[in-house]
């Protein structure tokens, strides 16, 4: 199973971001470059900073100047998470170019690593929720509804794998065909985004 596979390594690269807990520690992926561990590893570590990330800008006592630094480091992380995502992709572009697709397949309405991708942030939720759950400080009531939601979690887990695991077989049968757009963001864009190509003038 591909999907059980891919959260273990999101566990991995979760449980090693929180040694430290610091969005500035550098990344030591622990996997060979020519590998899938390797992707998907930097996958979930670009997302584990961005949860994280996104957690500081929300201090309501940020330092305005600090604040638009941490944006602009959430619009770069968000490129990063894209391409990523594209990488994947292509790895799976690779491992099924020589499928015979039937006349009758069909496409899915996202691409593997697109499923793969919220795959990464639920497993981000997962890890959050069970600390909420079993924080001691916190009160009973606050433990009992995190862990209601956190059984919900854990249900959408089962769920995804499955669907993921149905659409990579139904790939590989020829049932459904992979078909990639390569996203076309706008506002990072000099030429795309107004503000940006304005002020080129």
């Amino acid at each position: 199973m591909f999907s059980q596979f891919a959260f273990s390594v999101f566990e991995q690269s979760i449980a090693d971001y929180h040694v430290h807990n610091n969005v500035y520690q550098p990344v030591n992926n622990p996997y060979p470059k020519d590998k899938i561990e390797h992707l998907l590893y930097a996958k979930n570590w670009v997302d584990t900073v961005q949860w994280h990330y996104e957690d500081i800008i929300r201090d309501p006592q940020i330092d305005p100047v600090a604040a638009l630094d941490l944006k602009r480091k959430i619009d770069a992380s968000n490129q990063v998470r894209t391409d990523m995502v594209e990488y994947i992709d292509s790895y799976f572009l690779q491992k099924y170019k020589d499928i015979q697709v039937k006349s009758d397949a069909k496409i899915n309405t996202e691409s593997p690593a697109w499923a793969i991708d919220r795959l990464s942030i639920l497993a981000l939720k997962i890890y959050h929720m069970s600390e909420e759950a079993n924080r001691a400080e916190a009160t009973p009531e606050h433990r009992a509804k995190c862990q209601e939601k956190l059984n919900v979690l854990l249900e959408q887990k089962s769920d995804m794998f499955s669907s993921i695991d149905q659409l990579l077989k139904d790939i590989e049968s020829g049932d459904k065909f992979m078909k990639v757009y390569k996203q076309m963001k706008m506002y990072n864009d000099e030429e795309l985004n107004p503000v940006l190509y304005q002020n080129k003038k």
